[in-house]
């Protein structure tokens, strides 16, 4: 799903997901936490106005294996800001943001 999808379905997105949806357009894997601790440490020097709240793990999508391996591996890394999942708002500068990095 792209960004652009995800964008018009809510205003907010958790981090994770917009992290899956930004390496799907790249065509490139999600499945690496430390891709996406790099991912979040861009964002947050950059100073995306990100919000930390705390995923569970069914909320990541209890159906989607991997997915909810992810969110649990980040959870046992708490202390680290990079590992968090943040609650992002995709507006156009986000996008610009988010699109602009490169793993």
């Amino acid at each position: 799903m792209s960004l652009d999808t995800i964008r018009k379905k809510v205003i907010f997105h958790n981090s994770i997901d917009v992290w899956i949806a930004a390496c799907g357009e790249k065509n490139v894997s999600w499945t690496n936490p430390e891709e996406y601790k790099k991912f979040i440490a861009y964002l947050l020097k950059n100073n995306l106005n990100l919000k930390a709240f705390n995923l569970c793990t069914h909320e990541a999508g209890a159906t989607e294996e991997e997915k909810t391996k992810f969110a649990e591996t980040l959870s046992e890394t708490k202390e680290d800001p990079n590992s968090l999942t943040y609650t992002i708002r995709l507006n156009d500068t986000a996008l610009n943001l988010i699109r602009s990095y490169s793993n």
